[in-house]
């Protein structure tokens, strides 16, 4: 069964938000492995560290090196071209 968003919209208004909640209802944030989290990992899973190769780390690190020398040195990079900022 689909429904549309008006029909999602209306249910969500007439809806009781101070109904109590269903016995077999489990919470969201009980669903995944970790206690401490801010965040679900359904929602967004952990980082792993590592998982890239040396030479993308290394690319990564330079472009980041050359962007950060060239703010430093007062120009702009937004539109593809050195720009006095």
């Amino acid at each position: 069964m689909t429904f549309t968003d008006e029909e999602l919209v209306d249910q969500a208004l007439a809806a009781d938000p101070d109904a109590p909640l269903d016995p077999p209802a489990v919470s969201l944030w009980s669903l995944g492995d970790r206690t401490n989290a801010a965040l679900p990992d359904w929602y967004m899973p952990a980082a792993m560290a590592g998982t890239g190769s040396p030479w993308r780390r290394r690319v990564a690190i330079a472009l980041i090196v050359a962007f950060a020398l060239i703010y430093a040195a007062g120009l702009c990079s937004t539109y593809g071209y050195l720009s006095p900022a």
